[in-house]
């Protein structure tokens, strides 16, 4: 069921009214953020946090700033998620900055101008993804977890301050760790694509700075490439030349996340030939073959990856 753009407003204004009550009222003049965070008995463990990271002097002048605040809970959570505790999380002061300043936009960015399925590039220089979800904005992390905006739009006088149930974590692995992370023993999803990434020598590539886009080709899609070509693994994985023509027909320069994937419209890869995506979110490679995009937008620290069913190939010699 679609929620009304007046019906979503109302949501946010009382919540953040509710939110402003707690930190003092509206009769008073706002507050930075710090101080505000500080006021607010929700955010007491972000406002130490802040402290012992030593940004309190940047977040209280200048800006104007957009944060993402966790709550309490949100941090008592990651302490078990991490199986860390406080003092020595905040001991780490290079993690705790690292974390925090991913957590801040330059600017000043109200719910309703925050881009929706686009790459939002924070302080820290890593970027998330945020999506409405109900009446509330959901936003991805580096590591593809999701948070929640509990409360937005708390005006502060260097901003503004979101509200959010979970603590955002910034990228930790680039396309191939991601890749290699999302194959398991009892669910090898992409085995195959890292295997011939490294038979291919692109690990060190495809590990640099980038960004790039990766159509990621699951352990099914290659073992049907292999019957399609009537050609054994070994055999595909030892010719090089052919192998790294392939896979880098796969890669795109850039961060293209699919709000952004052009549809219908020739899109150069890293090989230089081009593909196409349609409005079905299938991908048309040089030789006239599809291949669907079953997952989409799997962040890395270096770029982001969309799912395939098949390997696409580029023009036959």
């Amino acid at each position: 069921m679609k929620i009304g753009i007046k019906k979503f407003a109302a949501a946010i204004l009382t919540a953040g009214a509710a939110l402003l009550s707690a930190c003092g009222g509206n009769n008073h003049p706002p507050l930075d953020i710090v101080s505000l965070a500080k006021s607010s008995a929700n955010l007491s463990i972000l406002s130490e946090a802040i402290e012992s990271a030593g940004l309190a002097p940047v977040l209280k002048s200048g800006g104007p700033y957009t944060v993402f605040a966790p709550t309490n809970d949100a941090f008592v959570a990651l302490l078990k998620e991490l199986n860390v505790s406080k003092d020595a999380l905040f001991a780490n002061k290079e993690l705790l900055t690292s974390v925090l300043t991913y957590h801040v936009l330059a600017g000043k960015t109200v719910s309703s101008a925050v881009p929706l399925g686009k790459p939002i590039t924070t302080l820290q220089k890593g970027f998330f993804k945020a999506e409405t979800s109900g009446i509330s904005l959901q936003i991805t992390d580096g590591r593809n977890r999701t948070s929640t905006v509990e409360t937005a739009n708390v005006e502060a006088e260097n901003g503004v301050i979101h509200v959010i149930n979970k603590v955002l974590l910034p990228a930790d692995k680039t396309v191939v760790a991601t890749a290699l992370a999302l194959s398991t023993a009892t669910q090898p999803e992409f085995t195959l694509l890292v295997e011939a990434v490294i038979a291919a020598e692109l690990v060190d590539t495809l590990n640099s700075n980038g960004p790039f886009t990766v159509f990621a080709p699951t352990d099914a899609a290659f073992g049907a490439l292999l019957t399609e070509l009537n050609v054994t693994k070994a055999a595909l994985f030892a010719n090089k030349t052919l192998l790294t023509k392939v896979l880098t027909y796969h890669v795109v320069p850039g961060l293209v996340l699919k709000a952004d994937v052009p549809v219908n419209q020739a899109v150069k890869t890293v090989q230089g030939e081009t593909l196409t995506v349609d409005g079905k979110l299938e991908v048309n490679d040089q030789r006239g073959r599809k291949a669907k995009i079953v997952a989409t937008d799997v962040l890395a620290s270096n770029g982001v990856i969309h799912v395939i069913d098949k390997v696409i190939l580029p023009a036959a010699p």
